[in-house]
């Protein structure tokens, strides 16, 4: 097209003919690309594209129309065919052997590879965002096997832009990468590490989105809200967001609160130091007013039948405390726990339950409360085992039991005031 016009206007007497031409070729080619452009963004994307997508209608596929307008994929895929539309237009207008032709072919080439790339980014944006509503995406590192691919892409166009610069095949690259492979290795040292981690946790389901994840040594102690190809982002309990590399996760130990969630428990272990010196026999008259509890009294009357059946074939003297076995004030105690917990609304019925006796300390002697409620809810959770608590504490001395703790302020008040009140 060029040629007949040059010949056109060297026909009739204009000087400079090529150089005319050729602009005027060069001119055709932009206005058409402009309209090309004005069609495109102005007329399909806004007028017919997007107003269908924005239509108010049913909520089904609401997801993927937001996703669609979100990340710019229709605006991408325009751009990518006005290089393919510029690309005909240079075959078209231009003759071959032409330096100009040669130029912007490969101009428009590299605009095509570059807005391919780009939208390929925004198709796998897309994607990342609807599938972030299933259940897949809970399984699966989706956005780090996204970024992957995102990587991957990249070095792939780039070499081919490279090579279409040069004027080398992207094999003779490709093969030079090779001497390359520890610079590579080193710069997508992270990238590489993060993927390989990535699968790993999805393969061996150590991880998934809305875990609770602790990990001390990187200061992180909440839900994993996002898993990146090298990072993992946790929002800590105190809404603060932990940043841990993918690999570490690997690499290093953390806590996984998920198993805990999907069993329906919560464990409570935690124990009251009792005073030992407040442990001893109970009396009749201390039998027969904890009788009157109800969650006591079957256990005090079995327990009291073996006892005096015991004591009865064992012909000793009773008389003394050194002889047959009389009922405690702490093994009533333990019992009345037990019993309690049992019949408690907010402990799980079907899990590990028991009140034991630890080892005695300098702090006196241990008595753990090891059961499960019935809820994972963390608020629900402290709620349950302080009402627990505050009953055990309240409870304590109906049983003659004392607890041990370290003297206060006040202790020593009282103590101070005695030693110096005279003497009657």
């Amino acid at each position: 097209m060029q040629q007949n016009l040059a010949l056109w206007l060297r026909e009739a007497g204009i000087e400079h003919a090529s150089i005319i031409a050729l602009l005027i070729v060069l001119g055709l080619i932009l206005l058409i690309s402009a309209v090309i452009h004005l069609i495109f963004h102005q007329v399909v994307l806004k007028r017919m594209v997007l107003r269908s997508l924005n239509k108010p209608g049913k909520t089904e596929g609401r997801g993927w129309k937001q996703a669609l307008t979100q990340h710019n994929l229709f605006n991408r895929l325009a751009f990518l065919l006005q290089g393919v539309i510029l690309n005909i237009q240079v075959f078209v207008w231009l003759p071959s052997q032409s330096e100009t032709r040669e130029a912007l072919i490969i101009c428009s080439q590299v605009w095509i590879m570059v807005f391919a790339l780009l939208s390929l980014f925004s198709l796998l944006d897309v994607l990342l965002n609807v599938s972030a509503r299933t259940k897949v995406a809970t399984q699966l590192p989706l956005r780090g096997i996204f970024q992957s691919l995102k990587l991957i892409a990249t070095i792939v166009i780039s070499i081919m832009v490279v090579s279409l610069l040069i004027g080398k095949s992207p094999l003779i690259l490709i093969s030079g990468l090779g001497a390359m492979a520890a610079v590579l290795m080193l710069v997508f040292k992270d990238p590489i590490m993060g993927l390989v981690a990535g699968i790993q946790l999805s393969a061996n389901d150590m991880l998934t989105l809305g875990d609770w994840l602790e990990m001390p040594k990187y200061g992180a102690d909440g839900a994993v809200i996002d898993i990146g190809l090298t990072t993992v982002k946790v929002k800590n309990w105190d809404n603060t967001v932990t940043t841990i590399p993918t690999y570490a996760l690997v690499s290093d130990s953390f806590k996984n609160w998920r198993s805990m969630s999907e069993s329906g428990g919560r464990r409570i272990k935690r124990s009251i130091n009792v005073d030992t010196t407040s442990v001893h026999f109970m009396t009749e008259d201390e039998q027969a007013r904890l009788l009157r509890s109800k969650l006591l009294s079957p256990y005090i009357q079995n327990k009291k039948s073996e006892l005096d059946q015991h004591n009865a074939q064992s012909d000793s003297d009773l008389t003394s405390p050194l002889n047959g076995r009389r009922l405690t004030n702490l093994g009533t105690f333990r019992a009345y726990l037990q019993v309690y917990l049992r019949t408690h609304p907010g402990i799980h019925k079907g899990m590990t339950l028991m009140v034991r006796q630890l080892a005695p300390t300098s702090e006196g002697l241990p008595l753990e409360i090891y059961a499960f409620t019935n809820t994972t809810a963390w608020v629900n959770y402290e709620s349950i085992q302080s009402d627990i608590f505050d009953h055990i504490f309240a409870i304590l001395p109906e049983f003659d039991l004392r607890v041990h703790q370290t003297p206060t302020g006040h202790d020593m008040r009282v103590m101070a005031q005695q030693m110096t009140a005279p003497k009657a």
